[in-house]
């Protein structure tokens, strides 16, 4: 990896660990997202708390940050667009002022995909809602999703953003797989229900 490389990498990593989640829960007065439901901070626990409009903001701004590492680092050259999307995807999974506990990544996972290919992030969102209004779990909505994007990057997009986006899909079913497990064992919580 280049100089260059690293720094965008890093940019990426400390935009992308931003804890919208956390922090809009805890400005609205609902105290700590992580002490209900999953743990987590992302939209879907923000959900949790019954506010949807909190809910779609830590949405749009988990997404934003993955978008904007993109669009930034693309600026000074293409090659460092990929660097930058994949350091905010982990610095939002691995945020260092958490304890390197966040978010499962799928939000920041489409604003890079946004950021780099955004005829397939259309196709992402178009898998996420068909299987969301269909089975009600976001769970499974993004697992699937997940699966398809890079077989579509494979055929729309270039082999480096094939690449990165086949590495960025398997650790998000591996961020997971307790998901998957409460999935198989029909105890999965499906959108909307309260923590």
């Amino acid at each position: 990896m280049s100089y260059g490389g690293i720094l965008a990498l890093l940019f990426g990593y400390l935009l992308g660990s931003i804890p919208f989640g956390l922090l809009i829960t805890r400005a609205a007065g609902l105290g700590d997202v992580r002490k209900i439901g999953s743990g987590n901070i992302g939209a879907t626990n923000v959900l949790r708390t019954g506010n949807k409009g909190l809910a779609a903001a830590t949405l749009l701004l988990d997404a934003l940050k993955g978008t904007a590492a993109v669009l930034i680092a693309g600026r000074f050259a293409p090659e460092l667009a990929l660097w930058a999307g994949f350091g905010a995807f982990i610095g939002h999974l691995f945020p260092a002022w958490l304890g390197f506990k966040g978010g499962k990544g799928v939000a920041t996972y489409l604003g890079v995909l946004i950021g780099l290919a955004w005829q397939v992030a259309l196709i992402f969102a178009v898998v996420w809602l068909a299987v969301a209004v269909l089975f009600r779990y976001s769970s499974l909505a993004a697992l699937t999703a997940a699966v398809v994007v890079p077989i579509a990057l494979y055929f729309l997009s270039t082999p480096a953003i094939a690449g990165l986006f086949a590495v960025m899909s398997l650790i998000v079913i591996v961020k997971h797989r307790a998901n998957i497990s409460r999935l198989t064992a029909g105890t999965e919580g499906k959108i909307g229900a309260k923590g």
